[in-house]
This record gives C-alpha cells, sequence and structure tokens, in this order.
C-alpha cells in the first residue's frame, strides 16, 4: 500500500469532492502537512476530503505505480461518489499526469504545481518543432511514457477536463512549464514569484484553493462543526 495521510472534512461520511496530492521527489505525505496545506484548506472551511500519498520507488521503477494509484486510491473514491481532483508537486505532477492519460475516466480535474514534465531531449524536440500544437511525434511506443505524456498535454485545451498549472515565475523548470501552458485553456495557468520549493508551491496552493476548488466545494454549511 502506498503511504497515505488522509485529512477529511467531516468524520464518518465522505466530502463530495476528494483532492489527493502526489510530492515532490524526495519527499512525502508529512511534507504536505508541514508546508500548511492542509491548515489552508480547513480554515477555509471547504467541503473536500484531502489525501496525500507517496509512491514507492520500486512502484515507479517497475512501471505498477499508476496501476496501485487507480486501485488503492481513485477507484475507491469513485465507488464513495466523490468528484476526485488528481495532483502534484514536480516528480508528482509528472506520476499524475501519466495517470489522466492512461485512465481520464477516473478523475475529474488535475491541479497541478511545476510538474516535471520529461528530459530536456523530449522537451527540446517539441521546442524545436515550434511548440505543443506544431509536434507531431511519430509512433509512440507503449512504454514511452514523456512523449505518451506530451501528446497528452496536446489534447488539454479542448478537453472537458479541468486543469489547473501553478509555476513560480523563477522555477528552474519555467520554460518547459510554459511548453505545456501554451497548450491550455485560457485560465488555466498561475504564475507566482518563487522558485522550485515549497513556500511557492503554498502560494500556489492557496491561489488555487481561493480560485478553482472555491467554486467546486464551497464552504461548509457549519463551520463550526468540526472545529481545530
Amino acid at each position: 500500500m502506498m503511504h497515505t495521510i488522509a485529512d477529511a472534512a467531516h468524520a464518518g461520511r465522505s466530502a463530495p469532492t476528494r483532492l489527493l496530492m502526489l510530492p515532490a521527489a524526495y519527499s512525502g505525505p508529512e511534507d504536505f502537512v508541514r508546508a500548511g496545506f492542509v491548515g489552508a484548506v480547513r480554515q477555509r472551511h471547504l467541503e473536500v476530503d484531502l489525501v496525500f500519498a507517496r509512491p514507492e520507488l520500486q512502484h515507479l521503477s517497475d512501471r505498477t505505480v499508476l496501476t496501485r494509484l487507480r486501485q488503492e486510491l481513485l477507484l475507491p473514491a469513485r465507488a464513495q461518489g466523490c468528484s476526485t481532483w488528481l495532483g502534484g508537486i514536480s516528480l508528482g505532477g509528472y506520476v499524475a499526469l501519466c495517470c489522466a492519460e492512461r485512465h481520464p475516466q477516473d478523475i475529474d480535474g488535475l491541479c497541478l504545481f511545476a510538474p516535471y514534465l520529461g528530459s530536456h531531449i523530449v522537451t527540446d524536440e517539441i521546442a524545436r518543432a515550434g511548440g505543443v500544437h506544431s509536434w507531431r511525434p511519430l509512433e509512440i511506443a507503449e512504454d514511452d511514457d514523456e512523449r505518451r505524456v506530451w501528446r497528452f498535454i496536446q489534447t488539454l485545451g479542448s478537453r472537458a477536463l479541468p486543469i489547473h498549472l501553478g509555476l513560480g515565475r523563477e522555477d528552474r523548470f519555467a520554460a518547459r512549464h510554459r511548453l505545456m501552458a501554451s497548450a491550455l485553456a485560457p485560465g488555466s495557468l498561475d504564475i507566482v514569484p518563487g522558485g522550485h520549493d515549497w513556500p511557492t508551491w503554498h502560494r500556489l496552493w492557496e491561489n488555487f484553493l481561493d480560485g478553482k476548488l472555491s467554486c467546486l466545494s464551497g464552504p461548509r454549511t457549519n463551520p463550526g462543526a468540526r472545529p481545530r
């Protein structure tokens, strides 16, 4: 089983929205808590259940991570009738994109902060082609996850799937993120000052909560029911 930390909006019942977040490399679910992600949601009294999960390295290397993520976390949320947003930071964002590419029917939205978007070999290939929409890859192998993700990104502007892409202006991977942003619908991108670090990701998180997520979940009707 994946190592997870869950924080429910209400004891004993599911909230209408569940947000599953995957951490950056060398981080874990506890880092979301320490960075104030849970507190920011509860301060806003949003009707959202939170799940922070860390895939094991062996599951990334043996390519079982997407199956485990779906079976352990996404399908149970579906069975409980939750609207399920999947998100992640850096490497976690890449895994979220891979999962969305393989299982789009299981996800109601994507929240990505500074996602890893593959090697410079692939992103340079796309840039040389003139951008995401001009890129015409040859047949993509089943195990070529990086090009599969970018082929999926090509379609995001025309999909009904809501996307939130957040990045720091000084992030060392910002050029790749802007390459992705060019394929998204207007209003999908949020840029704040900062780099590839937790303080920046926390600012992006607060913007996401005050924007897309607050519209979807709304405040609790009885904020005092679960004091913190």
